[in-house]
């Protein structure tokens, strides 16, 4: 009788809805193994997955106004506010997400913004007009990822980066967005890892950077006219990384972000003539991000201070900054210059609060709130505020997590979930949880983020301790974790599950095969089964980048290492749940490592669930997609967890 239901359901919606008090998936989405959910899991949950956010994505260029990304339907869309706390005026209407713009810099006539389809990332580049409300493609429309946007000084020429060469090599075109006819190809690369960083105020030169990891990238300087580029920095140097750059307004210089000399990245100046580096920053955190006003004079910088922004103000002149206090604490997004050169505009997310866009006004220090994005009926006072924990790891390295308690209602022992971030060079970090909330508030679970080896913000030795042959010493991080759980008197160390996406999949994975006895269940969101597959099977684009991480397959004595460590060869040693979720256009990690993984355990007799959405890429980013993923979450930890 199901399986009837179910085929009639699928001429009614791509979406999962209700029917005979369970929630039934849509025809978007592959579920096996995941028995009925009950409707009273979507009302208990509902209210907390109805919070939204807002991220800034561009000034006007003449206007004190701002495009902001926020969804108010499936998925975020583009919305403009005309002032502070103002209307939200929905521009953009596609069934798939859309989270950047960039304004014709002199008359904001038009913006241009990127879209792909179903989470493909094959991103395409589109033309918006003000006045009339029309969409044009202004790129090939094929299996090509295009971006990286930079305007020239008359706001009549673009750069951008593609692969529509070869799908490999990330080229540098030009063209005029209001005729695209006039695409030309400017400079040929080699790899996928470059990037357009500025445009000379003159027009004639461009900053270029060259990413080969996370501890090593250089930078460039092209001839506008003649497409040629040299070397800026040492290209022989092989642990020292450059970040963001800008040319100085009168050109002579650079100011960037590099860790070279240093554990952390620095803002510094660089005179292009002398190559004389001056550094500017003496901060012991990272430099994230920073942005320079039009007229050239004022700085701003972000850094990342043990998880948490802080903003400062530099003169360009005499190179002297403050910290700016008015912003609230939290996690700041990159910071945007308004073209009058006193107004920034920047995100800003907490623990208790979605991101909001906020605008500080340089001169007068005051800090104006512009979007106050729902709270979907949470209430911020009820959340977790995270504590910073520390415990030793195997070698005695000081590892740290953020630690989310369960709700002061719930007494005894707590149940713990350890969620893994991303990268692997990502970082956990104190901002909102958004639905996550629930399982602290309803269901009294502990929430732990560890930031093992591997992770960002920590220095660039920390960075790369787990590349290569290393990889599995961040597992063993995990491993001291689980010491450290059981030495709290508050938490049930019988009573823990493990989770992560992509990187944070794998380890997922390694966990559930390193430290089986220690969990009761796992959730493996499109994490990587088996490192040798997943080098074959990433999309060309960034394979090479991906084996500087991981080690590189086609040397015989690594594949060997890559085939004893992974979780896929390893998955007799499961003997718990396991709940794997993948986004069938996933171009990063695949659906055959998902697929691979959920086959193997389930001819080892073991319990998998699993979930895919056809119409996602690397994560779910629909709502209806995350909202089904987050109920069956809930029903794998009633019954598995608790």
């Amino acid at each position: 009788m199901k399986k009837i239901i179910f085929i009639f359901l699928v001429f009614i919606s791509k979406n999962s809805i209700c029917q005979n008090n369970i929630v039934v998936p849509g025809n978007n989405l592959i579920a096996t193994g995941i028995p009925d959910i009950p409707v009273a899991i979507k009302n208990d949950m509902q209210r907390y997955s109805e919070s939204r956010s807002a991220s800034f994505t561009a000034w006007h260029p003449l206007k004190k106004e701002i495009l902001i990304s926020t969804r108010f339907g499936n998925v975020p869309q583009l919305h403009q506010v005309k002032m502070p706390l103002g209307d939200r005026k929905q521009i953009t209407f596609f069934d798939e997400p859309i989270s950047d713009a960039s304004y014709e810099p002199i008359k904001g006539n038009y913006f241009l913004f990127t879209k792909d389809i179903g989470g493909n990332e094959f991103g395409q580049i589109y033309r918006y007009d003000m006045s009339s409300g029309q969409v044009t493609l202004l790129t090939d429309g094929g299996r090509s990822q295009n971006g990286g946007i930079v305007w020239n000084e008359k706001g009549d020429q673009i750069l951008f980066a593609s692969t529509k060469r070869n799908g490999t090599d990330r080229d540098f075109y030009s063209m005029n967005p209001l005729m695209p006819e006039s695409e030309k190809l400017m400079i040929q690369n080699v790899g996928g890892g470059w990037s357009i960083a500025d445009w000379s105020s003159d027009n004639k030169k461009l900053l270029i950077t060259q990413y080969i990891s996370a501890n090593e990238s250089h930078y460039w300087i092209a001839d506008v006219v003649s497409g040629v580029k040299v070397p800026l920095t040492d290209t022989t140097e092989k642990e020292i990384s450059y970040g963001q750059g800008h040319f100085s307004k009168d050109g002579k210089g650079i100011f960037f972000e590099t860790d070279k000399g240093s554990e952390f990245k620095r803002l510094a100046f660089m005179d292009l003539k002398t190559k004389a580096v001056n550094y500017l920053t003496n901060i012991p955190w990272d430099v994230e991000s920073f942005d320079i006003s039009k007229d050239g004079t004022q700085i701003v910088f972000v850094t990342n201070e043990a998880g948490e922004s802080k903003m400062y103000q530099m003169s360009a002149a005499d190179k002297k900054y403050k910290l700016i206090s008015s912003i609230p604490s939290g996690v700041c997004g990159a910071p945007s210059f308004h073209n009058n050169g006193q107004d920034v505009a920047v995100s800003v997310s907490s623990a208790r609060s979605s991101a909001d866009v906020y605008v500080v006004n340089l001169f007068s220090g005051k800090c104006i709130r512009w979007t106050e994005s729902e709270m979907g009926g949470i209430v911020s006072d009820d959340l977790s505020l995270p504590k910073l924990i520390k415990w030793k790891s195997f070698d005695n390295l000081e590892i740290t997590g953020f630690y989310y308690p369960a709700a002061k209602k719930f007494s005894g022992k707590r149940p713990v979930i350890i969620n893994i971030h991303g990268g692997p060079e990502g970082q956990s970090r104190p901002s909102f949880l958004g639905a996550s909330n629930y399982y602290m508030n309803e269901l009294g679970i502990v929430m732990i983020f560890p930031n093992v080896r591997g992770s960002t913000g920590y220095g660039k030795t920390f960075l790369k301790m787990d590349n290569g042959m290393k990889r599995e010493e961040s597992v063993q991080d995990i491993g001291a974790l689980f010491n450290w759980i059981a030495q709290q008197p508050e938490l049930d160390a019988s009573r823990v599950m493990v989770t992560g996406g992509s990187y944070g999949g794998y380890m997922t994975l390694a966990v559930a095969t390193h430290y089986n006895d220690k969990i009761r269940c796992a959730l493996d969101v499109v994490g990587i089964s088996n490192f040798n597959t997943f080098l074959k099977n990433t999309e060309s684009y960034r394979r090479d980048l991906r084996r500087v991480e991981y080690g590189d397959e086609r040397d015989s004595s690594m594949y060997a290492f890559l085939e004893n460590i992974s979780p896929l060869n390893n998955a007799s040693k499961i003997t718990k749940p396991m709940f794997i979720v993948q986004g069938g256009n996933d171009p990063r990690v695949p659906r055959t490592e998902a697929e691979q993984m959920a086959n193997k355990i389930k001819s080892n007799g073991g319990t998998v669930w699993y979930l895919e959405a056809k119409d996602e890429g690397h994560g779910f980013r629909k709502k209806t997609n995350a909202d089904f993923q987050r109920m069956a979450t809930i029903l794998f930890i009633k019954n598995y967890l608790l």
